[in-house]
């Protein structure tokens, strides 16, 4: 009788050693990492790898090393075009509770000349508002591909291009959400990839034991970045509570807090609805936590390219004031 012995599958290797149990599993090195997400875009595995290696990650939570490494992977695979980027701003949380006001602050920041790149992942989890769903209103353009950005950045300095359009096996990943019952590292590694290598990435991240790590893993980068616990998930501040700032630059990293900008907590609104961020864009209607969240949020683009946290505030009250001269 002859004996086959199976040859064990070369990424098997990265799924011992995330899951050999409390005492023999380790994280990836930056190397390692880079290696293993090489071959789940290049689709060298099976689907009951990539499965079994992104709820291992996830269970274990990833390292600084760990993105780092995912996000090599990723830009080495990237053809993309030299453009000028002041800010790379990810949106892929979606919003629940409150109206997604960081769009507006986006919006009149580009309008005064800050070149804004804006990616995100698609309407992955039911109930919540996400920003492609309300571009089109707001007039800020949705690109498929690389030309469409580079073109809407040189008329309107925004760009929008979903994930799907640039990295489609990571945007595949995502996609398994709903399959495998939990979020995946894929969605933390979205927010760092900054594809564009803008001046500034700015990041939100809800859990806070994962917001170090993501400044970690970009300082390892060298990408210069802001990272908040923002409302909902996305890059925007809550004026109903402080917030904490996490950097990271050239001289190092750094840390700044924010006192809350209300002196009193708004009542949630009953439900969402869209058209408000048109009438206040406008100036057709007034709202306290809508001028508190989009003015908060642009001080915070602004602390990215180097304002101190008073100029930003004050800069973003003059842009915002003025984005109704721009209208007429």
């Amino acid at each position: 009788m002859t004996i086959i012995t199976i040859e064990e599958h070369p990424f098997a290797q990265f799924v011992r050693i995330l899951g050999k149990g409390k005492r023999g599993a380790r994280s990836l090195t930056r190397e390692e990492a880079a290696q293993a997400m090489g071959m789940l875009l290049d689709r060298q595995t099976e689907d009951s790898q990539l499965g079994a290696f992104l709820m291992l990650l996830r269970h274990k939570e990833e390292s600084a090393e760990e993105l780092a490494g995912f996000a090599d992977a990723v830009r080495s695979r990237l053809h993309t075009p030299a453009l000028q980027v002041d800010l790379d701003w990810p949106s892929y949380a979606g919003k629940k509770r409150h109206l997604p006001w960081y769009l507006l602050a986006a919006k009149a920041l580009a309008g005064s000349g800050i070149r804004i790149l804006m990616h995100g992942g698609g309407l992955h989890t039911a109930g919540r508002l996400y920003s492609e769903q309300l571009l089109e209103m707001l007039e800020i353009p949705l690109c498929s591909d690389w030309p469409g950005v580079t073109d809407a950045l040189e008329q309107q300095k925004l760009a929008f291009i979903p994930l799907g359009c640039w990295m489609p096996e990571l945007q595949r990943m995502i996609d398994l959400r709903n399959i495998l019952g939990l979020r995946s590292p894929i969605h933390s590694l979205a927010r760092i990839l900054n594809p564009l290598q803008a001046r500034c990435g700015l990041q939100s991240i809800f859990h806070p034991g994962y917001q170090a790590v993501h400044r970690d893993a970009s300082q390892l980068l060298g990408d210069n970045v802001i990272v908040i616990k923002g409302e909902g998930g996305e890059i925007e501040v809550n004026p109903d509570s402080a917030c904490q700032l996490l950097g990271s630059s050239a001289q190092g990293v750094w840390t700044e807090g924010w006192p809350a900008m209300s002196a009193q907590r708004h009542v949630k609104p009953e439900r969402l609805e869209p058209e408000k961020l048109l009438a206040v864009w406008h100036g057709q209607a007034t709202d306290d936590y809508a001028l508190q969240a989009v003015t908060g949020t642009m001080a915070l683009a602004l602390r990215g390219l180097g304002h101190s946290r008073e100029q930003a505030l004050e800069q973003a009250r003059v842009i915002w004031d003025k984005r109704l001269n721009r209208q007429t």
